[in-house]
């Protein structure tokens, strides 16, 4: 068994080599991973800002929703 020894900027600089290769190899990739944090962002502020708006019925979402 091989037993390496890095330290830790050593390590890191090669993860960041091996992503940046991914990312450039697999665009569609990084265009999937953007566009997902993309809608979680979109998703918690929509979130935050229903904490803090008025409360509505089911029955006027469903309204809402079916006009």
């Amino acid at each position: 068994m091989i037993t390496l020894n890095l330290e830790e900027k050593q390590l890191k600089d090669i993860v960041k080599q091996a992503l940046l290769e991914i990312f450039e190899e697999r665009q569609d990739l990084a265009e999937a991973l953007f566009q997902e944090a993309l809608e979680d962002w979109s998703l918690l502020q929509a979130i935050r800002e229903g904490e803090t708006s008025a409360d509505v019925t089911r029955e006027a979402v469903f309204d809402t929703l079916s006009a």
